[in-house]
């Protein structure tokens, strides 16, 4: 038996080893990154909701040639969904059909102490973006599915009580009626409206 032939391999070397950073190109991405706020981990950690297809050297490189930020690790764990009865957005869910939706798949990055990321506070006062007006309206999309459902017409209706409302005060005198056609001019318009009765 022959004897082996000695290795013409080099010394090795520890950069040799070392996961590449920032060589995958990439040409508009068409996936979503979902930064989650974490209060309670430390402010050099960030953690990602990614696509299930994506893995640790993509997230190293987006990060690095979009934001110029150096990640030392990445850890990802996949969480599966409830199962739960049906497909979703089915009318009548279906018994003992069962379907799992997709996983959630999460990435924490740990980037170096020098540069921490400290997620900002949630403002107080959100005026600006009218988040009371989107309340009302998310209400109201709410009862009018709840209207339009199978117990619907059991359940109360808001009308009723605005009306039973209106007739106890005509009845205790509260208030006098008055007929609405009164409030409306010859023209079709409303009186007092900016425009009514000047001639062009």
């Amino acid at each position: 038996m022959p004897a082996p032939k000695p290795s013409t391999l080099g010394p090795l070397l520890p950069d040799r080893f070392r996961s590449p950073r920032g060589q995958k190109r990439v040409y508009l991405p068409n996936f979503t990154l979902t930064l989650l706020r974490t209060p309670f981990a430390p402010p050099n950690y960030a953690t990602f909701i990614t696509p299930l297809h994506l893995n640790k050297l993509d997230l190293k490189d987006y990060l690095y040639n979009l934001y110029g930020v150096e990640v030392l690790s990445v850890r990802s764990y996949v969480q599966q969904a409830r199962v739960r009865q049906d497909k979703p957005g089915a009318r009548l869910p279906k018994a003992r059909r069962w379907y799992r939706p997709r996983a959630l798949k999460k990435m924490t990055v740990e980037m170096p102490a020098t540069s921490p990321f400290i997620y900002p506070k949630a403002p107080s006062d959100f005026t600006p973006w009218d988040k009371e007006m989107q309340e009302r309206a998310q209400d109201a999309r709410e009862q009018e599915q709840k209207a339009m459902g199978p117990m619907g017409p059991r359940l109360p209706k808001q009308d009723g009580k605005t009306l039973r409302e209106q007739a106890e005060e005509l009845l205790r005198g509260r208030k006098a009626w008055r007929p609405g056609w009164m409030d409306w001019d010859l023209g079709g318009k409303p009186k007092g409206e900016v425009g009514a009765g000047v001639g062009l």
